[in-house]
C-alpha cells in the first residue's frame, strides 16, 4: 500500500489543523493505521493509532484530548484532527500502515507516507 500525507502547514499556538493520509494500492481495512511524528533532533514518536474498523483509538499522553484520529475505509483515507496546537507539536508527521496487531511501536508499521511538516509558532 502507498500512503500520501498532506495538510501540514504553519499555524499559531492554539490553532487547529487537520492532516489527511490517502492510501492507494491496497485494501485499507487490512491495516491498523497510525500517525507518528519526528521533531528536529529527536526520534520518531507515536502520536495516534486506530483499529481496522475504527472502533478503537490510541493516543500518546502528549496529544490525548487534543488530537483525534479517524478513518474512512471506503474512501481509503485516515485523518488526524489536531486542536489546541502547541509549539512542541512542531514536527514532520507521518502516516503509517501496520498489518499486525501492536499499535504504538513504529517497528510494527510496514508502510509509511512521505511526511508532512507541521510548524506551530508561539
Amino acid at each position: 500500500v502507498q500512503l500520501q500525507a498532506s495538510g501540514g502547514g504553519l499555524v499559531q499556538a492554539g490553532d487547529s489543523l487537520r492532516l489527511s493520509c490517502a492510501a492507494s494500492g491496497g485494501t485499507l481495512i487490512t491495516y491498523i493505521m497510525g500517525w507518528f511524528r519526528q521533531a528536529p533532533g529527536k526520534e520518531r514518536e507515536f502520536v495516534a493509532a486506530i483499529s481496522r474498523n475504527g472502533g478503537s483509538t490510541y493516543y500518546s499522553d502528549s496529544v490525548k484530548g487534543r488530537f483525534t484520529i479517524s478513518r474512512d475505509n471506503a474512501k481509503k483515507t485516515v485523518s488526524l484532527q489536531m486542536n489546541t496546537l502547541k509549539p512542541e507539536d512542531t514536527a514532520v508527521y507521518y502516516c503509517a500502515a501496520n498489518p499486525g496487531t501492536y499499535y504504538t511501536s513504529a517497528r510494527r508499521y510496514d508502510y509509511w507516507g512521505q511526511g508532512t511538516l507541521v510548524t506551530v509558532s508561539s
